[in-house]
């Protein structure tokens, strides 16, 4: 999956001509990432955002090669509302996808919604639950997750993430709240950027020419420091791109063709 025309460990950037496009390729690549986990440690641990992307995982539903039973899902981050809201990243993930498909729920990992009235609380509490899949199997400093997906809003913020903000220079903390968030709902609680930047792999998906500007920044112009552009998972780790051309098409940074 390799581009050897660039240093290792860059960005590898996909394009394709239509989001039916993404999301079939997407579909591949998770299959892969996913065989792949399993043969090696009987497990598959991924990490999910909402907004547009899980409407782009439909191609997993009704795919014989995906094993339920061996995903643990987490969300990257979440809106800090009841899981049947229709802000909740959880929500969106169940309609698009999880309902559609036999994993146990016992495999999803939700916020617990008893604690949303304490930010700090419902944070440590997700922590806890990250350090009960990970830390008695694996020997890091932070967890190490086969794949997280991840989508870019147009002012280049990821998870919640967002230009500016304080928790952009969080190091120690896995899972971290903020209360401000520039996007509603405020309250929510993320991912940190070492979690990130500590997966196996990481993919974002993006499409549409509101894309354009942003994708050429955070790909041409790294410099510029958009919350996008600082996920970068350290060696062995790799960063992928799925987008279409219409967010692409100001792009310089090479492009790959897509194969597995």
């Amino acid at each position: 999956m390799a581009n050897l025309h660039q240093p290792p460990n860059s960005p590898i950037l996909y394009s394709f001509q239509s989001k039916d496009q993404i999301i079939q390729s997407l579909a591949n690549f998770v299959t892969r990432i996913q065989k792949d986990a399993i043969d090696k440690k009987g497990r598959f641990t991924i990490a999910l955002s909402g907004g547009s992307l899980p409407k782009m995982l439909g191609g997993l539903i009704g795919n014989p090669a995906i094993k339920w039973a061996h995903w643990q899902v987490f969300y990257v981050d979440e809106r800090v509302v009841p899981l049947d809201h229709p802000d909740s990243n959880h929500r969106a993930c169940m309609e698009a996808l999880f309902s559609h498909v036999p994993i146990p729920q016992e495999n999803i990992h939700a916020i617990d919604t008893a604690l949303i009235n304490d930010l700090e609380e419902l944070s440590d509490a997700y922590e806890k639950d990250l350090i009960r899949e990970f830390a008695q199997k694996d020997a890091a400093r932070f967890p190490v997750f086969d794949l997280i997906l991840l989508g870019m809003g147009p002012d280049g913020h990821t998870a919640s993430l967002f230009p500016d903000h304080e928790l952009l220079s969080e190091g120690d903390r896995w899972i971290a709240y903020l209360e401000d968030s520039p996007k509603p709902p405020p309250k929510r609680i993320t991912f940190t950027f070492p979690v990130i930047n500590h997966a196996a792999r990481v993919a974002f998906v993006a499409a549409g020419k509101e894309k354009v500007t942003t994708l050429a920044d955070v790909l041409d112009r790294p410099e510029k420091g958009l919350p996008s552009s600082r996920i970068r998972p350290g060696f062995p780790g790799q960063l992928y791109w799925f987008v279409d051309d219409d967010a692409s098409s100001a792009v310089s940074y090479p492009k790959t063709p897509f194969k597995l």
